[in-house]
């Protein structure tokens, strides 16, 4: 990871879209801030297409997607895209399963949930978990104690002993059964909704992010930024990002922001 100040002025200033996590990327203590807020308007009034991409729930996504400055939102960790069509007044769903899938995973994840619960002290269900649609959150720092990355790693453990994906963000360990994550989902919402070709165009786009479920982002964009607390989980990345801030979370990403659109 180098710093961001040593990203040259050119591969800057082709960077059309700006994907970027949430929770510890634009959040601090897991508030969003003013300041980080208003970095998103920046982006969005320069004329960047600008999506969060984030494990939150489809509930939280749905206001989002609608409220803040932004174009679009992916969510759960990629089992959907929500767009608010401003000039329909449409909200436009996408996912990657349908109703009868979802319904039927809901049963077997509840299952895997009690498992979790049973096996390993101090874990919880989210308190997100009622808005969620696909996928299945156990909080190990959110609204808990924090957990020690053994028994972290023992509830992702668990959810992959039955078949299901497991990925560790900032606060939660989710689960959901399918191949899909982040990058596979803003794959297609870039080229349904924006005609972009991702794999085409990837150095047009930079990501922000800071922990592992972020790593398929990392792996993909060249222009793939970790706010500073990424550093917490050198050794847990499967792929890092090219580039790191100064600053950690929200005042990361103001930071990028101010970087990306500065002039010179």
């Amino acid at each position: 990871m180098r710093p961001l100040a040593e990203l040259p002025l050119q591969q800057r200033r082709s960077i059309r879209a700006v994907l970027a996590d949430i929770d510890d990327t634009l959040t601090d203590d897991g508030r969003l801030t003013a300041r980080a807020y208003r970095a998103l308007e920046r982006l969005k009034e320069a004329g960047l297409i600008v999506v969060p991409v984030t494990g939150r729930p489809a509930g939280w996504c749905d206001m989002i997607a609608r409220f803040w400055p932004v174009d679009a939102v992916v969510g759960e960790n990629g089992a959907f895209y929500f767009h608010y069509d401003i000039a329909s007044r449409r909200m436009i769903r996408r996912y990657a399963k349908c109703a009868d899938d979802r319904r039927n995973d809901r049963a077997r994840l509840d299952a895997i949930g009690d498992e979790i619960l049973q096996s390993v002290r101090g874990a919880a269900i989210a308190a997100d978990q009622s808005y969620r649609e696909a996928d299945l959150a156990i909080d190990f720092r959110e609204d808990v104690e924090p957990l020690p990355d053994a028994d972290v790693d023992r509830i992702a453990a668990i959810f992959r002993r039955h078949g299901a994906t497991a990925k560790i963000s900032s606060i939660h360990v989710n689960g959901w059964f399918g191949g899909y994550d982040k990058l596979t989902m803003s794959r297609q919402l870039l080229r349904e909704i924006f005609g972009i070709d991702m794999d085409q165009a990837r150095s047009e786009i930079a990501f922000v992010g800071d922990s592992p479920n972020d790593a398929p982002m990392f792996g993909f964009f060249p222009n793939a930024v970790g706010v500073a607390n990424v550093h917490r989980y050198h050794d847990r990345l499967e792929s890092e990002p090219a580039w790191v801030t100064r600053k950690s979370g929200g005042e990361g990403f103001e930071e990028f922001v101010d970087f990306l659109l500065a002039k010179s």
